[in-house]
């Protein structure tokens, strides 16, 4: 209920008003059945923008910080993403990773379409980091394909740091799904789900580093 006040009353149009995103590729967002959709993490604004421009609810695997932040910002925060039927993901280890890997087949089971971001974290300079292995584990797992998500100039118009985005035209390009049920009952097999978790980080434009996003930044690189 609260998901489609957001949409189509209180959020969703004033995004399209004032960022008016150009659609590319939505017809490759299936109408009906589950689907991963996997995208590019440039800004704190693309949380919004691409569930804006889809006809379809799709519930993303959140970080944790969203639903645990201190004071009446944090509580408004995680009563937000709470009521946007957002799940909250403990990022800390790998007994962590494996109970997002259960919430997201979870997701899939019911026949919904789920959203990741495979880099695990925001881009802090607007290139894209190697993927983690989770989303080709789920898409394997639940024999799901994967449609690949280009946000375009959401680094711009609000880079990490940035509180009020700037008001400019962003781009939300959909590509072609990925079908990886050649590879059906694989997902025990690391070679296959890293060969799976590359193709899949094919999404986008951007200068490409062959590290995990976490790792550059705790190295301050």
């Amino acid at each position: 209920m609260f998901y489609r006040l957001l949409k189509h009353v209180l959020l969703g149009p004033l995004l399209k008003l004032l960022f008016r995103p150009r659609v590319e590729g939505i017809g490759n967002v299936p109408e009906e059945g589950a689907a991963i959709v996997a995208g590019n993490h440039l800004s704190f604004s693309d949380h919004f923008l691409m569930p804006a421009v889809l006809d379809r609810r799709i519930t993303f695997l959140a970080k944790q910080e969203y639903f645990t932040g201190p004071g009446l910002k944090g509580r408004l925060t995680a009563a937000f993403f709470r009521a946007a039927g957002q799940i909250p993901v403990d990022r800390s280890g790998k007994e962590a990773g494996q109970a997002a890997i259960r919430e997201g087949l979870g997701v899939l089971g019911r026949g919904e379409l789920l959203g990741i971001y495979p880099e695990g974290t925001r881009s802090h300079d607007g290139r894209l980091y190697k993927g983690k292995a989770g989303v080709a584990v789920m898409a394997l797992r639940a024999g799901v394909k994967v449609v690949p998500c280009a946000m375009v100039g959401t680094f711009e118009i609000q880079p990490p740091g940035r509180v009020v985005p700037r008001i400019r035209r962003v781009t939300v390009r959909f590509g072609e799904p990925l079908d990886f049920s050649r590879f059906a009952g694989s997902a025990d097999e690391r070679a296959v789900v890293r060969a799976v978790t590359d193709e899949i980080m094919r999404l986008s434009g951007q200068e490409y580093v062959d590290e995990y996003a976490s790792v550059v930044k705790a190295s301050g690189a």
